[in-house]
Parts: C-alpha cells; structure tokens; sequence
C-alpha cells in the first residue's frame, strides 16, 4: 500500500499486531448487532457506503489476509436497502488500534470510526489516518479483491512451501530483506521481523535473492514461521503507539536479538551488530554470522 520509510515506520502494525487484534476481538464481534456507525475525519479512503445502510446487520467471523482485517456484516437492514451482503476491510496503516469496549467515551481527535454494536463499540484511533474501513460487497469484489489481489503468500499457509519461496525469488536480483518486506512474495513480514528471521537464518540482509539456495530458502521460511509465532505470543511489538483491543502492549521488542540493537554483541556468535539503510529503512545485522 506504500506507507513509506525509516526507523519509525517499524512501528506500524504488522501481521503479527493485526493477527493480534483479530483475535482480541474476533469472539467477541460474531454474532453482533450494528447499531449506529459514526465517521471521523476522513481515512486513506472513503467508506463507500452510505453509514446507515450498515445498520441491523450482524457480523460474522473476523478474518485477516496479511496485514488486513475483514469483518462480514450480513443480512439486509430492510427491504428497500439493496445494498448485498458483503463486510468492511479494515486496514491499521501506521498507527492505528481497534478497540472495542462498553463505555468508550466521547470520541477523541484521533478516533475516527465508530461500529457500535449489540456487544460493544468498536473504535478506529489512528493519529496518522492511513488507516481504512472500507465496505466490499466480497472478499472476491471490488474494492477488496483489487486491494488483496497482489498480496504474497500467507507465511503459515501449509501450501506454502520452501520450494515455492525458491522458485518466487529466482531471477530476482533485488536484496533479500527488501524481497522480504515488499509483500507479494510473503505477507506481513515487517522491517523488526524480517530482521529477525534473516538473523535466525543466518542471512546477510543484502544477499541477492536469485543466489539463495532450496535449503537456504527452507531455513528462511522456517525462521519467518518462528519469528511472527513468537511475536504473536507476545502480543507484537510496541514500539509507538500499538495495542490490542483490550489496550495491551506487545513485548516482543524486547525479546530481539538485532533490531535496534547497533554495536552491541551478537548473542550467538559474539560479533558486533551493525545497522545499514536498505531502502530508506533500517536493517540491522551481525556480520559474523550472516552470511552471503
């Protein structure tokens, strides 16, 4: 969606902060009523629906696909509505959080969607506004099919294979880290997590795709896997301004073993950390024992 560079940008929600928020709220959002819909200042883009036709329908089960969030809303609010089924994508941008509560409050300056439902209210707060809520008629329909249609694999889909990591990075001579973050081989890695997995691999971040061997490639994966697992565990990483939806940090920040971590000692092999800029973004990295 080309949110832009550098150190501050780590901060913004990735597949494990979004993974996050959809479990914080996915049990609690099936089954709920739409009661009243307030807009804020306007996001990336326009909702696309007139608020009201939102009203009387019911969610069903919360989804992600990559870094998205896909709430179905079904069941016509009234007869001469013809809007269809269909559901809202949701997208964090930068800075944004999802919480859903009981008593939320007067909207402040940096809340600028509102769902109230039969279960609670659920509130966008995004200081930056790239944020999004759009209304789709499906996942397979415009706007969200195009919004969706680029994106990479899924990192814990089983059909996604070390093989096929392979064979999408072959004739690419781009560095790998930047393979990595642009999204349409793999999703949701973000700049704190691919940093992590290459250390875990022990890939330098500036190897050249096309030259990384199968067995490479399936340790690769494998540290992907880890790396977003353990972020989940940790609720994600708060760096600037994520919480869930309950207003809880994430922790994995503090459990990295290279990001932000310049001229320190690598703890596996005792060699200075450095950092670089890739693409306007900072990469850091042992050269003891990232190779090439």
């Amino acid at each position: 969606m080309g949110f832009g560079g550098g150190d501050h940008n780590s901060a913004m929600p990735e597949l494990p902060e979004v993974e996050v928020t959809r479990a914080s709220l996915a049990d609690r959002l099936q089954g709920a009523e739409v009661r009243g819909v307030r807009m804020g200042k306007p996001l990336r883009w326009p909702l696309g629906v007139a608020p009201q036709a939102l009203l009387g329908r019911r969610a069903g089960v919360l989804l992600r696909r990559g870094k998205y969030l896909w709430l179905p809303l079904t069941g016509a609010p009234a007869a001469a509505d013809p809007t269809p089924d269909g559901g809202l994508l949701l997208h964090l941008g930068m800075s944004g959080s999802l919480n859903m509560t009981d008593a939320p409050g007067q909207p402040g300056t940096h809340d600028h969607f509102d769902l109230d439902t039969s279960r609670g209210l659920l509130r966008l707060t995004d200081p930056r506004r790239f944020g999004a809520v759009v209304w789709s008629d499906g996942l397979r329909a415009d706007p969200a099919a195009k919004l969706l249609a680029r994106l990479g694999a899924e990192p814990f889909d089983p059909a996604f294979t070390p093989m096929q990591l392979h064979a999408a990075l072959q004739g690419r001579r781009t560095p790998i880290k930047a393979a990595l973050l642009a999204g349409d081989v793999v999703v949701g890695a973000g700049n704190i997590y691919v940093s992590e997995a290459l250390h875990r691999a022990g890939i330098d971040p500036r190897t050249r795709c096309g030259s990384l061997s199968r067995p490479r490639c399936e340790r690769l994966l494998a540290a992907l896997r880890l790396t977003l697992a353990r972020a989940i565990d940790l609720g994600g990483s708060t760096l600037r301004d994520f919480k869930d939806a309950h207003g809880m940090a994430g922790a994995f920040q503090d459990e990295a073993l290279v990001y932000g971590r310049a001229g320190q000692t690598c703890a596996r092999c005792g060699g200075t950390i450095r950092r670089i800029v890739q693409g306007q973004r900072a990469t850091y990295f042992c050269g003891g024992c990232q190779r090439r």
